[in-house]
């Protein structure tokens, strides 16, 4: 009986190894598979492509620029006179403009009208200057409250006579701005959006204002003359050159003045759009200072630079409407972002102050 009991307890163990054999040569069909690895032919470790930043994505877009926000841009806009001169440079703010305009003032020196609508920035705006009749006219391209210290004889009639909404730091809105005291006046006058608006809704002006529409289209024009990855724009003086050099991987156009970044002071950035545009105006000198007066009205020719590509065009203006960029006939859209532009003389020859290629 117990010889028996022996061999039936020795048949159940040898069962159970069988089982626990057969379960151990397979594995569970969840378990990591691991090759083997050739120690005498081992390959870098691959990493994971990097997939570019999905694109910026808002229930709204700015008007002025097309860039997608988390909320509706609607604060009136803001037209700030910005000192030019080499003293003033580098500015401050100018990366927070939705648009910039470089037009010439008295003696070949340039000065900046900066358009800023969508930026909530709360950093120093400047150095702000004074405002000529045909900047007035810029500024209210955009409804802007016209921000400046100052004005020629003939801007000053203007602002005073039609009774322009404007913050000027010498007569009307001088709490609203600030001197900065490690800069040599006068190149040391700066506000803030901030100021800005507080110093407009001291004066009671209008804070919700139409603000004008433009085309933008990702692919931007689409229809190209040819290629200009390098442009150089010429206004009077030849110790002042603007360049801009396009840069692929950021798809826009980055500023220089004579050969030299140019820098916003408040975070080291150098200026830069996806959109340039130069366009031809006629300049008439009317007095002895060389004050000019500039045609924004008639039109004419005009390049819009943009993907590194430029297409011939021309401006037209129709009534108050703001100066838009034609090519046979239709609105040519703009690459979402920010929009410089700039005014040369037509003579001798618009196509003499600006070389690309």
């Amino acid at each position: 009986m117990m010889k028996r009991k022996q061999a039936f307890i020795a048949i159940l163990l040898a069962a159970a190894l069988a089982v626990t054999a057969c379960s151990n040569d397979k594995q569970p069909t969840d378990a990591p598979v691991t090759a083997p690895i050739d120690e005498g032919n081992k390959t870098p470790e691959q990493k994971p492509e990097t997939a570019e930043p999905p694109a910026a994505t808002g229930a709204f877009s700015a008007p002025l620029t097309g860039l997608p926000l988390e909320k509706e841009a609607v604060q009136r806009p803001m037209a700030v006179m910005v000192n030019n001169y080499k003293a003033a440079r580098p500015q401050s703010g100018l990366t927070q403009a939705d648009v910039i305009w470089e037009v010439l003032a008295e003696g070949g020196i340039t000065r900046l009208v900066a358009i800023f609508q969508s930026s909530e920035s709360k950093e120093p705006i400047g150095p702000i200057r004074s405002i000529r009749p045909y900047l007035i006219e810029l500024g209210e391209l955009y409804h802007g409250v016209l921000v400046h210290a100052g004005a020629s004889n003939d801007a000053f009639a203007i602002l005073q006579r039609q009774h322009k909404q404007d913050l000027d730091e010498i007569t009307n809105a001088g709490a609203y701005f600030y001197r900065d005291k490690t800069r040599k006046a006068p190149h040391n006058l700066y506000s803030t959006l901030e100021k800005m608006h507080a110093g407009a809704e001291k004066r009671k002006y209008e804070s919700s204002v139409a603000i004008p529409s433009f085309t933008f289209a990702d692919g931007g024009a689409g229809t190209y003359d040819g290629p200009a990855t390098k442009l150089d724009i010429h206004f009077l003086m030849k110790d002042y050159k603007v360049s801009y050099a396009y840069d692929a991987a950021r798809k826009v156009y980055l500023r220089s003045i004579n050969d030299a970044p140019h820098i916003d002071l408040n975070n080291k950035e150098q200026l830069s759009a996806p959109n340039v545009v130069v366009l031809g105006a006629k300049h008439q000198v009317y007095d002895d200072y060389g004050r000019l007066k500039v045609d924004l009205s008639s039109g004419g020719p005009a390049i819009l630079f943009q993907n590194g590509q430029e297409v011939t065009c021309e401006w037209k203006r129709a009534g108050k409407d703001v100066i838009r960029i034609m090519k046979d006939g239709k609105e040519l859209p703009f690459i979402p972002g920010k929009v410089y532009y700039h005014i040369v003389p037509n003579n001798p020859t618009f196509a003499e102050h600006v070389e690309f290629g």
